[in-house]
């Protein structure tokens, strides 16, 4: 457990060190974007929206794409199995 809490402090500190200044900002307490409104959260929440239902649907369209991918592949290494020919041995 020392060799932990040897290693736990000074990492501590580092960080603390290094979100300190972030405690000096001048801005009023109201954040990177500054004041905001009804109309704004309003916004931001419909950005989250869209954004989550345009994640969907791409997601779903590459593991679409990749499913169809696959089942072409089977199909192609089913189909070269059939053809005697190409199988070679004896």
């Amino acid at each position: 457990m020392h060799r932990l809490a040897a290693r736990a402090i000074p990492f501590s500190i580092l960080v603390l060190l290094v979100l300190a200044p972030a405690a000096g900002a001048h801005n009023d307490g109201r954040g990177f974007y500054g004041a905001t409104d009804d109309k704004v959260v309003t916004d931001a929440g419909f950005i989250v929206i869209a954004f989550f239902a345009l994640f969907v649907f791409t997601m779903t369209m590459i593991q679409k794409r990749l499913e169809r991918r696959k089942d072409e592949r089977k199909a192609a290494a089913k189909a070269q199995l059939k053809n005697a020919h190409l199988r070679g041995g004896w």
